[in-house]
């Protein structure tokens, strides 16, 4: 599971970013959308690193209540 921040854009879109994976970002017009926007951007980040030969960071993100 990888750290997913979402927040509302400019002109009524969310903006969903993925910090672990630098510039991994998307949008969408619904919280639906952006979110699964991102997941097809994570997999596609993940992909194309490992591809290319570079190393894939591993998450960092720590949930505490």
């Amino acid at each position: 599971m990888r750290e997913v921040v979402i927040y509302p854009g400019e002109n009524g879109y969310w903006v969903a970013e993925c910090p672990s994976l630098p510039g991994c970002a998307s949008q969408g017009k619904t919280k639906e959308e952006v979110i699964a926007n991102i997941r097809e951007a994570i997999e596609g980040w993940i992909e194309t690193a490992t591809a290319h030969g570079q190393d894939v960071p591993e998450e960092t993100f720590c949930f505490m209540v």
